[in-house]
């Protein structure tokens, strides 16, 4: 079950993987030029959110997202391994436009040296408990897989478009057993999008 406490999630700026449409998983890519520009893009909707703890997976993507928007703020950051994204083991680096992602996510597939999807669920279920230990308001920089598992875990707005330095708020369930998101901000012009031909 997830911690019922509102928190704020930040998926990475692109990488040449991104942008290549390779699937990335736990291979530790870099932003590149557009991943820097666009986390500097939603740097000031970050500072004007009222957080006291950033929780951040350690994969490098992420870390310097993270790094480049807590820049003025200097908050707390706690690295969680628990976000890293899906392990895809041995598929990793290749076309993120493969037939692996529906048999995967239904159960039919497991990547050899990887994760099931319902593994990776589990994992990031954990990794957002324990970030939501920490002092709150906390916000989450992570991946497009995470924002996969919180779907499938529950929320309102199933299949919401999430593309590079996208800026969210979650908040739990009140009259039903979905969680709301909602948009914050998000970076101009050419972002690439999960489940669209784009690697998580």
């Amino acid at each position: 079950m997830l911690t019922p406490t509102p928190f704020y999630f930040l998926r990475h700026g692109e990488t040449d993987w991104n942008r290549n449409r390779l699937i990335q998983g736990q291979a530790d890519v870099p932003l590149n030029d557009l991943g820097h520009a666009q986390a500097e893009s939603v740097r000031a909707a970050v500072e004007a959110l009222p957080i006291t703890t950033i929780c951040c997976s350690p994969l490098l993507r992420a870390r310097r997202t993270m790094e480049i928007v807590n820049r003025n703020i200097c908050k707390p950051t706690v690295f969680v391994p628990e976000l890293m994204e899906c392990g895809l083991g041995e598929i990793q680096g290749q076309s993120s436009n493969g037939e692996w992602r529906e048999p995967w996510v239904k159960g039919e597939f497991t990547p050899p040296s990887g994760e099931t999807f319902l593994e990776y669920v589990a994992r990031t279920i954990r990794g957002v408990n324990l970030a939501l230990a920490q002092p709150g308001p906390m916000m989450m920089v992570g991946h497009g897989g995470n924002f996969w598992a919180l779907e499938h875990f529950g929320l309102t707005a199933p299949g919401l478009r999430v593309g590079n330095c996208a800026l969210f708020r979650l908040d739990p369930p009140r009259d039903t057993k979905l969680w709301s998101v909602s948009q914050l901000a998000c970076p101009e012009g050419d972002a690439l999008v999960i489940g669209e031909g784009a690697a998580p």
